[in-house]
């Protein structure tokens, strides 16, 4: 009997745990999880109600999710990782990110300190990141791209991205001053020589934490609308691309492939990333798994995360 009792509030705590995520977090409407969940509108109101009145939800969420749990502890022992966190997964990309985002500022907040070299990538689910972090104003930090930018103005651009995270940390900010793509292999020498780029990368290869997103190679990749990339997307599929990293394209394996787009991109290097003490990969939606399970093989990221769906997908491959 006392089984069964537990059993059965267990089932009651992940219910209530799902609810809190999709409508706190999500920002589905309680008819949206009434018909994700399969129970009744009227009971999805009720137990939002009471997540509110007993103090289950506050600024976060406080009930784990045990499935999300296990995934995330499976996670850390197959690829090595320091820490996995995994919300719930969504069809929806925006209200993915936002989960992605919310998850992910609750653990930064507890990595980032004063005295910190903190580097960032692009792209919206960084930027979604940037918007749950704590306000606060470190000593001695600083905050640095780790992409050249792009010619048009985005909250998702380099330039966007690392500003924002630089003015919500109260830290300085350096910019790598060039195109995340250059023309050729030369002028990409070039640009390396002058002494302000190099002196960027070089700060941002001494960071103490690095914060990074990916892509794969359809159009819901900022970095594929590009003129430079979109025209060389055949070439890049023909040479066993997946997807990218920092604006570097990687093969099943994790491997850089041997394309001009990686001999003349501007950005810290996979291999560079690795070294760096602490770094979180946040991306979601399963279109993604493949390059995410290619990132985590070879070693470039030391912490995750990421959606249920895509999980479940990396613990089959791993």
């Amino acid at each position: 009997m006392s089984t069964t009792l537990e059993s059965s509030h267990l089932a009651g705590e992940q219910l209530r745990a799902r609810i809190a995520w999709y409508y706190f977090v999500a920002g589905l409407t309680q008819q949206e999880i009434s018909d994700r969940l399969g129970i009744a509108r009227a009971r999805v109101n009720k137990i939002a109600g009471q997540l509110r009145a007993d103090g289950s939800v506050v600024i976060d969420i406080r009930l784990p999710l045990a499935s999300c749990v296990q995934l995330e502890e499976k996670l850390k022992e197959i690829y090595g990782l320091k820490s996995a966190v995994v919300v719930p997964a969504l069809d929806d990309d925006e209200q993915q990110r936002r989960m992605l985002g919310e998850a992910a500022a609750s653990i930064l907040d507890e990595m980032i300190a004063d005295g910190q070299g903190i580097s960032v990538g692009w792209g919206r689910t960084l930027s979604a990141t940037i918007k749950q972090l704590r306000s606060r104003r470190l000593r001695d930090s600083s905050v640095v791209s780790l992409m050249g930018g792009l010619t048009r103005g985005s909250e998702t651009n380099t330039f966007g991205v690392s500003t924002e995270l630089a003015k919500t940390l109260g830290a300085d900010c350096y910019y790598i001053t060039a195109p995340v793509y250059c023309p050729c292999v030369e002028s990409r020498e070039f640009l390396l020589q002058h002494s302000g780029v190099n002196e960027v990368m070089e700060r941002a290869r001494r960071s103490d934490l690095s914060i990074v997103s990916c892509g794969d190679l359809t159009s819901r990749t900022p970095l594929t609308a590009i003129n430079s990339v979109h025209e060389r997307l055949p070439q890049l599929r023909k040479c066993g691309a997946i997807g990218e990293i920092l604006g570097t394209f990687l093969d099943a394996d994790g491997a850089p492939v041997a394309h001009e787009l990686n001999d003349t991109v501007i950005a810290m290097s996979p291999s560079d990333l690795k070294k760096v003490p602490n770094s979180v990969l946040i991306s979601g939606g399963l279109y993604k798994a493949d390059i995410i399970h290619a990132i985590l093989a070879a070693g470039y990221v030391n912490n995750l995360v990421t959606d249920e769906a895509v999980a479940q997908r990396l613990l089959q491959r791993g």
